[in-house]
């Protein structure tokens, strides 16, 4: 990917923030002259902060952005002059801040807490009134995250955008396997040192270096309302849900009850586009509120003002839908009280034939193999991204390989809702000591299409935990539940439901070499034999949410 693809996906938040700001300006002018501290923290590392005030006179409360990725590029200006004080930071080892930058690391409830300093730095500044909120996406979120952990007592709101809760499980290591393609490309390019990859490396087991960096193991310390805005095919899609459930049900005494979710049919970064991948939804599918209910959202918590956001439900989520039917059902945005909303966990089993059915298998449907070859993985097409292409995408020149296997649905009489967080349960063997089980869910269009809409991976060694490795008996069948995250979807009517399984999806995760080898300790690699059990001794299944009779508000 070119050095200008990359700069546009790090830097979609600015400019859409940028733009949003600037449709609401108003009259009143803001001082144009940035004003650029070296703020202090703990350790006498000082980090350089931008500060642009509004007219008139203050002191004010103040929005905080603190960023790996230049405070230049985010529009103070245009934030000043709703009357806040905008500030934005570069963090540790940044641009123009001192230290090491050891991404997120020093921003949360450890030795050193850059987020809990900053915060309470701005709020003893003549120009702040005490009050602080907090905003950005992707790694500003994440810093949102790490902050909101440390409890800084001047901290009032949050509004947090397409960020990870815990970044082990979310970002790093999803079901025990190297997110390669996000990981290599995001934190081991040439803009992070080099110490950042390397710890993260060296660490393939959920240790205390990962709790450090887990915010929603500190969900009971936040005392914080949080607006929580993510999509459906975001990389830190189930990290957004899972903040906002954390935080509304565990968290502290002035969050617990007071956040928001939002989340629509978007990639990361594409909350303004129609178009997802190989697919274009409805006009309505833009961003909802947007920069609006942050303003309405930052009013309410920093100025008092009733701005209604409060009395609003909790949850507001974009059901998909058919893209080429308008009569389709779905496509259209609800509101529930809570997340998940009702449905029935439904089981849908692998068949004989590669059906997939409600029926439970029958005594002696034989299991089907395939091998898996390190050295020829089946390409990543589409999914969770950043930087290679994202979002629902034709999965048909994969699904025809003898190392993918495919279980369908017949086409649909009836439309299917499904909302909520999806798993596979697979029953399985491999020859190897070690290897890796992937799953992709489809809608398979009428025409053939097979669009992803969600896709999951369990690195066998990690099928009981994540802190300890088991290797497998070569042979011996085991359970395995994968997580495919969480959609809301309606397949409509003449679709197929579809589910795929193979051993590897590259280079979104890093390819199991098959060894039993700790994590990258060699070259080696070898062919994996595996094999699925689908009988009713082992019935391997796709366990979808179904709501049956929908209670959310439209």
């Amino acid at each position: 990917m070119s050095n200008r693809m990359r700069c546009a996906r790090r830097f979609w938040y600015t400019a859409a923030l940028a733009a949003a700001w600037a449709a609401l300006a108003l009259t009143s002018c803001a001082d144009a002259a940035r004003k650029t501290y070296m703020a202090p923290m703990r350790d006498g590392v000082k980090l350089a902060t931008d500060v642009c005030l509004p007219g008139g006179e203050g002191p004010w409360p103040a929005l905080l952005a603190r960023t790996p990725y230049n405070k230049k590029g985010l529009p103070l200006e245009l934030i000043a002059t709703q009357g806040y004080v905008a500030v934005a930071q570069d963090v540790r080892g940044r641009f123009a801040s001192e230290g090491l930058a050891m991404a997120f690391l020093d921003g949360g409830w450890g030795e050193r807490q850059d987020g809990y300093d900053t915060v309470e730095w701005v709020a003893t500044q003549s120009w702040c009134n005490g009050k602080v909120g907090t905003f950005g996406g992707s790694a500003l979120g994440i810093a949102q995250n790490m902050m909101a952990g440390a409890a800084p007592p001047h901290l009032v709101c949050q509004h947090v955008a397409v960020a990870c809760s815990d970044l082990y499980r979310q970002a790093i290591y999803q079901g025990g396997a190297f997110r390669k393609a996000l990981v290599e490309g995001w934190l081991g390019g040439n803009e992070w040192p080099a110490e950042n990859l390397e710890l993260m490396t060296a660490h393939a087991l959920y240790d205390e270096l990962w709790e450090m960096v887990s915010p929603e193991s500190r969900h009971s310390h936040v005392t914080v309302p949080t607006y929580q805005l993510g999509g459906w095919y975001d990389i830190f899609s189930q990290g957004t849900i899972d903040s906002f459930v954390g935080l509304q049900t565990r968290g502290g005494e002035g969050a617990r009850g007071r956040q928001k979710l939002v989340m629509g049919p978007w990639t990361h970064g594409g909350s303004a586009r129609r178009e997802q991948g190989e697919l274009t939804y409805p006009a309505n599918c833009t961003v909802r509120g947007g920069i609006v209910d942050m303003k309405r959202w930052f009013d309410h918590w920093l100025r008092g003002i009733d701005t209604g956001i409060m009395g609003e439900p909790a949850v507001t989520y974009y059901v998909m839908g058919d893209v080429d039917d308008p009569a389709a059902p779905g496509n259209e945005w609800r509101t529930a009280p809570m997340w998940p909303v009702p449905a029935r966990k439904t089981p849908y089993h692998l068949r004989t034939g590669g059906r997939l059915t409600r029926e439970l298998p029958a005594m002696n449907e034989a299991p089907e193999s395939y091998s898996y070859d390190p050295n020829n993985p089946v390409p990543t097409v589409g999914g969770a991204n950043l930087l290679l292409p994202a979002g629902p995408m034709d999965q048909g020149s994969v699904e025809g390989r003898p190392d993918v296997l495919c279980f369908s649905t017949d086409s649909l009489a009836e439309p299917v809702e499904v909302t909520g967080q999806i798993e596979v349960r697979l029953y399985a063997a491999s020859s190897a000591p070690d290897t890796d089980f992937t799953a992709k869910l489809t809608d398979v269009y009428p025409d053939g299409r097979s669009m992803l809409v969600l896709d999951g991976v369990i690195r066998a060694r990690h099928r009981s935990s994540v802190r300890t490795e088991e290797l497998l008996q070569p042979g011996k069948v085991c359970e395995f539940t994968i997580d495919l995250w969480s959609t809301s979807i309606i397949f409509n009517v003449g679709h197929r439901i579809r589910l795929a399984i193979s051993s590897s999806n590259a280079p979104r995760f890093d390819p199991n070499p098959n060894t039993g080898e700790p994590f990258r300790a060699s070259d080696t690699t070898r062919v994996a034999s595996n094999t699925i059990y689908h009988d009713a001794a082992h019935p391997s299944a796709l366990l979808l949410p179904v709501v049956e009779e929908s209670s959310s508000q439209r």
